[in-house]
């Protein structure tokens, strides 16, 4: 491999002639061999940069302190991220020290290096377009590194709520599928009361739109950025008005309602925003794991369980018990919101860990999310494609256990008074007998008056 030498505070370092990225970015490369998961495997991440380097660059031009061939090049060079390319030139790890200075520099590095090229110089070529007196003026790491962290997850978040919507969709069709499905529902995992397979269906697809309404409000919060506070929130270095023009730039080039931060000495170290989203990302993992828990229960046995619906089959479930098939696919759902639900606590600790005017644990925060959002959108789209779709009642079994159940003694209650449901439901269990048979016996109703009251349809 060839090199080209380019030199920093630290001094001289070899990096490859044909890298958009400079001597910073190989530094990172060099110190922080972490987690493997690269900047470049978030490529949402990496339109983010485009966006916030070209807002400031149009912000600088238009306030007269970036001159045009340099202010014409860096957009250029942005426009070339905010399109997706160049995203293999972001090769540092997720979890690194230094607030995140290697990632900004990265960014600045990249776009200098290809606004050279649009000039007609070489990379590394600083003097014609440099990295941190062109490409980062007027900015910090710790405004222009947050900003690019929310847009990012801004638009991961707008990835996953529609396929957490095409999860809802898909319950949604099977709730239609199912609504004749007579079942019994079922509380404290005890008998309860009949229900349609429909209705539980339609409760998962209501569940999962409940967190999509909670994740969109709280991705709301991700738009406060505070670009033009550079260091610590003073601006200093940004010339007056920055700040405003900056925000605005960059609200019309993504079309999003991003605003500057009332306070931008406080908004520096806040990192509260993060906390918030991912505790929504914990409460979707949530909704979304119990729905995979009750799928399993719905599918157990498929002699000696519930079995009341049937999973695809995925995979042989044994090494040594043969014709056993296991609800893999749910299973891996359920890992995957833990995992999630991991990640907030990573992101509350981090958050929790400012000091003065900065909170230097941002990285980690930004890996724990921007892996939760992935991980999640993945997963939901294997149990769409390799579960919900495929999954069949067991209608027979269903009916069967609504007719043997002590539980439709609930709906007697206004009709033979609770004393006499209870001792018509304790009498059912000690002798095997079912409800209905016990009911006329007792004289209690006529056949005509109890076949309508324990017609399950009427029950719900």
């Amino acid at each position: 491999m060839k090199y080209r030498i380019e030199s920093d505070l630290l001094g001289e370092l070899q990096v490859p002639i044909e890298a958009y990225y400079g001597v910073q970015t190989q530094r990172g490369i060099n110190n922080y061999k972490i987690t493997n998961q690269m900047t470049s495997d978030y490529p949402k991440y990496i339109k983010a940069w485009g966006y916030v380097k070209k807002g400031a660059a149009q912000a600088n031009y238009e306030l007269g302190v970036l001159n045009k061939e340099i202010y014409e090049a860096i957009v250029k060079a942005s426009d070339e991220l905010i399109a997706g390319k160049f995203v293999s030139e972001f090769p540092t790890d997720m979890i690194q020290g230094g607030a995140g200075t290697t990632v900004n520099m990265n960014a600045n590095e990249v776009i200098a290096n290809i606004a050279l090229e649009f000039m007609g110089h070489e990379k590394g070529e600083y003097k014609y377009c440099s990295p941190n007196d062109h490409v980062n003026l007027a900015q910090s790491t710790n405004d222009a590194y947050p900003t690019a962290i929310k847009l990012a997850v801004y638009m991961m978040n707008q990835d996953l709520v529609k396929i957490m919507q095409n999860a809802a969709n898909a319950f949604r069709a099977k709730a239609q599928e199912f609504s004749d499905v007579v079942k019994m529902g079922r509380t404290q995992l005890q008998d309860a009361v009949p229900m349609s397979l429909g209705q539980e269906f339609e409760a998962f697809a209501v569940s999962i739109e409940n967190a999509i309404k909670n994740l969109n409000a709280n991705a709301e919060g991700l738009l406060f950025i505070n670009m033009g506070g550079t260091a610590i929130g003073t601006g200093l270095n940004a010339v007056k008005g920055y700040a405003e023009l900056c925000t605005q730039r960059i609200a019309e080039l993504t079309g999003f309602n991003v605003t500057k931060a009332d306070n931008l000495v406080e908004a520096t170290p806040d990192t509260s925003c993060y906390a918030s989203y991912s505790s929504a990302l914990k409460v979707a993992c949530l909704r979304i794991s119990k729905i995979c828990n009750d799928l399993r229960l719905l599918a157990s046995g498929p002699r000696a369980g519930l079995s009341e619906i049937n999973l695809p089959p995925m995979a042989p479930g044994s090494s040594i018990m043969p014709g056993k098939v296991n609800p893999v696919i749910p299973e891996v759902v359920n890992q995957t919101c833990f995992k999630v639900i991991g990640n907030d606590l990573t992101v509350s600790f981090a958050a929790e860990a400012g000091q003065l005017q900065l909170n230097v644990m941002e990285p980690v925060i930004s890996q724990a999310l921007m892996e939760s959002v992935h991980i999640l959108g993945n997963a939901l789209n294997i149990l769409i494609e390799k579960c919900i779709t495929g999954i069949t009642a067991n209608r027979e079994n269903c009916s069967n256990m609504v007719k043997n159940s002590i539980g439709v003694v609930t709906a007697l209650n206004p009709h033979i008074g609770y004393e006499n449901s209870t001792k018509i439901a304790k009498e059912a269990l000690e002798s095997g007998r079912s409800i209905y048979d016990l009911v006329l016996d007792y004289d209690l109703l006529t056949k005509e008056k109890l076949d309508d009251v324990l017609d399950p349809r009427h029950m719900f």
